[in-house]
């Protein structure tokens, strides 16, 4: 018996909430990369594992936002908690072997087709991980050929994403990219569960051990989130991440000739006045001092002479 799928049942909420936190790992993930690459001071393990870790909680969490839309209406669905979890240490993994190749070697052709093709392959993995932790009253079918697609635009989106990782440098064209990458990562889910069908053992539900969408999934959803919400805030913190370097750079320097062309305000000498009882703050002016000198411009003292033909009589003594 094939049962009714419905990978719509919340309407267009669940694409578009998925939509963007794609949009929203994509862009961080690109700014952490460029922020790595293109500026030498910084530290480039750090940068380029926060950038993996933000592309794959974005992939991530768009799968199982799109997923809590995901219903059967002959069964119940519920979720294995163990497979999930490793679902998303493999989106997160594969991500960052991608990003570090690029990060390290460059985007050669040899390079660039080599970690696009194992990040998109461990991004397709995830999803087809993801679906395995499915627990229902039947079994799941595919139709290869549209898995097929769905794993051939994960690899092209990959590559194009490590691709504009370490080749975008601007604010505007990496939001660009991240909107296109959202797309694409986005289209190969929907591909890929265009090629779903099940296939139900009966119409009595079934016995399960895992958990029901709302009850796994939204929990597990907080943490992706909160730690996006985060890298946002790094991000939006540091000046050559959010304009660039080559922006931070002009408007640094622009601050920096404004300053110099600020004429300095002159400081007027003021008479030393002579010291008083009453005034304690007042200092004390040298007997030596023939006229007023500031602390930092010392009067060389008067040498004392002496009168004539005492050298004569000091020799003689």
């Amino acid at each position: 018996m094939q049962g009714t799928v419905d990978g719509f049942s919340y309407g267009a909420v669940t694409p578009v909430a998925a939509y963007v936190m794609a949009c929203l790992g994509a862009a961080l993930g690109l700014r952490c990369v460029v922020r790595s690459v293109y500026n030498e001071r910084s530290w480039k393990p750090g940068w380029l594992a926060l950038g993996a870790a933000s592309i794959g909680c974005g992939i991530w969490t768009m799968h199982f936002i799109a997923m809590v839309g995901f219903r059967v209406k002959e069964s119940p669905i519920h979720y294995d908690v163990g497979l999930t979890v490793l679902s998303l240490a493999v989106a997160i993994t594969v991500v960052g072997i991608g990003v570090f190749a690029v990060g390290y070697r460059g985007v050669s052709r040899s390079t660039l087709c080599t970690a696009g093709s194992v990040t998109g392959l461990g991004v397709a993995a995830m999803h087809y991980l993801g679906m395995a932790a499915i627990q229902l009253n039947g079994y799941i079918q595919y139709d290869i050929a549209v898995v097929a697609l769905s794993v051939g635009i994960a690899i092209v989106a990959a590559t194009a994403a490590l691709w504009a990782a370490v080749s975008i440098r601007g604010f505007l064209t990496s939001l660009g990219a991240s909107l296109v990458m959202g797309v694409a990562v986005s289209g190969m889910h929907y591909t890929g569960m265009a090629a779903v069908g099940v296939h139900l053992h009966g119409t009595t539900g079934g016995t399960f051990t895992g958990e029901s969408p709302t009850t796994i999934l939204l929990p597990m959803l907080i943490g992706p989130v909160i730690f996006l919400l985060l890298a946002g805030v790094v991000v939006m913190f540091d000046p050559l991440l959010v304009l660039g370097e080559g922006e931070w750079a002009r408007t640094a320097g622009r601050q920096r000739e404004r300053e110099h062309e600020r004429p300095e305000p002159r400081r007027s000498r003021q008479p030393r006045q002579s010291w008083r009882a009453d005034r304690p703050d007042v200092p004390l002016q040298h007997p030596d001092d023939s006229a007023p000198a500031s602390l930092f411009e010392p009067q060389p003292r008067h040498s004392r002479e002496q009168p004539q033909g005492a050298g004569r009589r000091v020799r003689e003594w």
